[in-house]
């Protein structure tokens, strides 16, 4: 039963919310002057380089993936970057020994939507290459709405590439189908990041979240370079040192979709948040899905598997193939959206 709405314009609550404001405003900026060509609103990020990881040339699924430069290659977010840190060296060091049980913890992540921000952006799991763009509907992009005291999305929000929960298969924890997409992140770190950095995380905890019928696992981590992650090894940890975050992000996962006039969304296991071996094991499952979905041993729809670097995946495309590609997909034209009211418009839920 969905709570009732009150939608009112930022008055009062301004003064005590600029600096999220301030903050968000920065970052946007920041993105801009990255992606000079894009427009705030309906920003479209093709992955030419990526940020924060050199880019990768895999080895078959059998192989582990290697971190070789290969600078100025189009690759896809979805595809092409590996889900495991390499654990053999960390900028070109050699790691120690003693190390390796804590780089089995550690993944890679594509920030889709930084932390405080509206724009719903994700990465486009039904075009060729999978580019980062705004999500739209009925002809207008589309942003998540200010739940006071929220403003935007209360995580940096992304997906680890290399997964992907299968709409076929039933999930034996949840017994609901996967969403067709990869698998959501929340990174609780203190760093605003920027849309389509990609990071090193410590997965710390899971959420499986029922949306329409369907699982929707939210991964918990940590950037293994935000000046506490030493601190988070588990899900207990963030109940330690970040206490009412958990809280604050089941509510917010519940009631997201309610100033669209949806109903609040529902969770397996009551909304408990399972522990860091019950999420390797699901990202495991997912990470076993995506490989039968790059190798055509399962119906994938209308997911786009092209891909630069999964060398014996029949959806295997040259690097010039790739520049084709982008070369030929248009721009995206200026679309009328709520920018101005996602930004500036907060709704009260209350019984």
């Amino acid at each position: 039963m969905s709570v009732p709405l009150l939608k009112v314009t930022l008055g009062f609550w301004d003064r005590h919310l600029t600096w999220l404001m301030q903050e968000e405003k920065q970052n946007q900026q920041r993105i801009n002057k990255k992606f000079p060509d894009s427009e705030s609103h309906q920003l479209t990020t093709n992955l030419r380089t990526v940020r924060g990881l050199n880019e990768h040339t895999m080895r078959p699924l059998e192989q582990n993936p290697t971190n070789e430069n290969v600078a100025g290659d189009y690759i896809s977010p979805f595809h092409d970057i590996p889900l495991k840190v390499d654990s053999t060296e960390e900028n070109g060091i050699p790691t120690k020994r003693a190390r390796n049980d804590e780089y089995e913890n550690l993944f890679n992540m594509v920030v889709e939507v930084p932390r405080w921000t509206n724009a719903k952006m994700e990465i486009a799991t039904k075009e060729p290459l999978n580019p980062i763009r705004q999500d739209v509907k009925d002809g207008k992009p589309r942003y998540v709405a200010n739940i006071f005291p929220h403003k935007g999305y209360i995580w940096n929000y992304g997906a680890l590439p290399q997964t992907w929960e299968d709409p076929h298969r039933k999930d034996k924890s949840t017994d609901c189908c996967g969403d067709n997409d990869p698998i959501d992140v929340c990174e609780i770190g203190s760093k605003v990041l920027s849309r389509g950095e990609v990071i090193r995380v410590k997965i710390l905890g899971i959420l499986a979240l029922i949306d329409q019928g369907e699982t929707d696992w939210k991964i918990i981590a940590i950037n293994v370079n935000d000046p506490e992650a030493a601190k988070f090894h588990d899900i207990d940890d963030v109940k330690k040192y970040k206490p009412g975050y958990l809280e604050a992000t089941l509510n917010w996962l519940r009631f997201y979709k309610v100033p669209e006039g949806k109903p609040e969304n529902q969770f397996a296991f009551n909304g408990e948040f399972k522990n860091k071996a019950f999420a390797l094991e699901v990202i495991k499952s997912t990470h076993e899905c995506w490989k039968a979905l790059l190798m055509k041993k399962c119906d994938g729809g209308a997911i786009n598997c092209t891909n630069v670097q999964v060398c014996d995946s029949p959806f295997h495309c040259t690097q010039e193939e790739a520049r084709s590609i982008v070369e030929l997909v248009p721009s995206s034209p200026s679309k009328e959206g709520n920018e101005e009211d996602a930004e500036h418009v907060w709704h009260f839920l209350g019984k």
